[in-house]
């Protein structure tokens, strides 16, 4: 025991502290660490957040193919277009399943620059949704005797892709708050659209020429693309294809493929990567236009398709991304395609 006027040495035993003051409060407690991603099984509902909408994902998209395989297995029987059209509402059930399952996991991660659904697996939802609505608008217009192959059916099949495009990436992205219409390059002032759809269609122009060179050297060794739309005939087609081609198919895929995909990838992967994923994402889902009875032709045409797209694809993500604005993007597609649409129907004129 010490008396209270000997020094405190090393060792002896300390002092009591000091009462708290009352007007101080306590310190707060030190921050938790995050805690670490959890991995989850890909087969396996353990861990996630929703196991219901991702077991629906998997079961509706089974039975879905299922359906499909026999429809065209039965092509020629009165109960194939049914059963085609059932099949293909089952995928289209399990592909919103599946992607919702996966929006709902990666919105909880903290460890994501990027905390949204993946843009294949949104596309994998856009596809089955797209022909549905082209079939239900389509085939009522067709008993009044539209002609589907007719410039003014296509423009129709460009509004409902247009439609869901827009619909899907509402529900899936931007609901669950993946990212906002802003993030996608959208709601600048009208004045600054103006200008980037000017620069836009400014830089369509010299993208043309590159790819109307490569073209050139490609069609030496490859047997060209088809153009995914019918011929005009005559001023009203050219109408109707320049509305399908330079006004929908811009302001859709452009959402998707530039607002959405290519943000998304340059949050988790950076802007170069994004640009080059984001241009081969958009040519490759070009090429499903290009089908042929010949799968030599086929395959030709494809690979036309895709290495032709490159340029322009690859333009389009590095404009949307430099200038931050989707408008920009949408000139440059627009003019691009009407610019090749006019070339083509003066040359058959002039012929």
């Amino acid at each position: 025991m010490t008396d209270p006027g000997d020094p405190v040495i090393p060792g002896d035993a300390a002092p009591d502290p000091a009462p708290p003051d009352p007007g101080q409060s306590d310190p707060a407690p030190a921050p938790e660490p995050d805690a670490p991603p959890v991995k989850l099984p890909v087969f396996g509902l353990e861990g996630r957040s929703v196991p219901g909408l991702y077991l629906l994902g998997w079961i509706a998209t089974v039975m879905g193919l299922g359906v499909l395989l026999v429809s065209f297995l039965a092509v020629g029987n009165p109960a194939a277009p049914w059963l085609f059209l059932a099949g293909l509402l089952l995928v289209t059930v399990g592909a919103f399943a599946a992607t919702g399952s996966q929006a709902v996991e990666n919105a909880r991660r903290t460890d994501l620059a990027y905390r949204g659904p993946s843009p294949v697996r949104v596309f994998l939802v856009v596809f089955p949704v797209t022909l549905i609505g082209i079939l239900v608008v389509l085939a009522p217009l067709s008993a009044l005797g539209l002609d589907l192959l007719s410039p003014v059916a296509t423009t129709i099949s460009l509004a409902v892709t247009t439609l869901v495009y827009a619909g899907v990436v509402r529900l899936l992205v931007v609901g669950p708050g993946a990212l906002a219409w802003r993030d996608m390059g959208l709601g600048i002032p009208a004045r600054a659209a103006v200008r980037d759809l000017l620069i836009g269609a400014l830089f369509a122009v010299p993208v043309l020429v590159v790819t109307l060179l490569l073209g050139g050297l490609l069609a030496r060794f490859l047997q060209p693309s088809a153009s995914p739309l019918p011929p005009p005939g005559n001023i009203l087609g050219l109408v109707a294809n320049l509305v399908s081609a330079a006004i929908l198919a811009p302001i859709g895929e452009e959402l998707f493929f530039r607002g959405f995909a290519t943000t998304a990838w340059a949050r988790a992967i950076g802007a170069g990567p994004a640009i080059v994923r984001g241009a081969i994402f958009f040519a490759l889902v070009h090429v499903l236009t290009q089908l042929d009875t010949s799968f030599g032709e086929g395959a030709q045409r494809a690979l036309f398709s895709f290495v032709g797209l490159l340029p322009v694809s690859l333009s389009l993500g590095w404009l949307f991304l430099r200038r931050r604005s989707l408008y920009a993007a949408i000139g440059l597609h627009a003019a691009f395609n009407g610019l090749q649409l006019i070339l083509l129907f003066a040359a058959a004129s002039g012929s």
